[in-house]
Parts: structure tokens; sequence; C-alpha cells
């Protein structure tokens, strides 16, 4: 399984097949990106992260947002694509996002399988759940 965060980093979790973590990537988030561009170059100003209309820009604006925007998505794209070629198996890795942009990503790409904005939640359960027992007098 390949377990995408997308949050002020976007990380990347390789999960075996027994649900051993077998490590990850981390990359800087989209919106840190764009907060470099604005802070370190003297003339591009600040830009909101959103898929734009055109993949081409017409303006410095639109031009900032297509990259911004595409740029993140074929990273996405292209680390996925060596993630399943690491983790070989019978079956492709299941890919599944999660995290505050999650759902603006994945409507851009066919890479992910699942999305699920709750799942760091579930893990925390899980962990919860298997710890319960073992706190002294309990």
């Amino acid at each position: 399984m390949i377990v995408i965060d997308f949050g002020t980093a976007t990380t990347f979790d390789a999960v075996s097949e027994s649900g051993a973590y077998l490590g990850g990537l981390i990359c800087p988030g989209v919106e840190i990106s764009a907060d470099a561009l604005f802070q370190r170059t003297a003339m591009l100003p600040r830009v909101d992260v959103k898929k734009p209309t055109e993949l081409i820009g017409r303006t410095t604006v639109a031009s900032m947002r297509s990259g911004l925007f595409f740029g993140y998505v074929s990273m996405v794209e292209g680390i996925v694509q060596r993630l399943q070629r690491q983790l070989t198996g019978d079956v492709p890795a299941v890919c599944v996002a999660t995290g505050g942009l999650a759902q603006a990503v994945t409507a851009d790409t066919a890479i992910i399988d699942y999305i699920d904005l709750d799942l760091t939640l579930y893990g925390l359960q899980m962990v919860w759940e298997r710890n319960k027992e073992k706190r002294p007098g309990q």
C-alpha cells in the first residue's frame, strides 16, 4: 500500500502486505512551494493554490497557478509510479490519499485509488485499542 498525506508536507508511506511500515518520502507541500515563490523572488505575487482553467497561463498569476498545481500533480504521479515499480508483487500497491489537499489533487489524476480524509484518525484509534490493555492499573 502507498499512503499519501497531503498536508504541510506531502508524505508518501509504503506499507507491506503484512502491514509493516517499509519507509517513505517527505516532500514540501504545495502551499510551502507557493510561499517559497513569493518569499524568495522579488516580483512574484502570493497566489492561492487551485486548479487553473488552462494549462498554459497567460498572466504571471495564471502561470504560477498552473506550475504549482500541475507540477504538484505530476510530482505525485511520478513518485507513485516509482514506488509501484519498487513495490513489486502480484498485484500493484493500492494508493490511498489523505490530508487537506487530497481531494483537490486526486480530482486531476487517476493514480490514486482511494481518498480517506479520516485515515489518521483511524490509525490513532488502532494505536489506542492496541495499547489500552497494556496500561498499568487497568
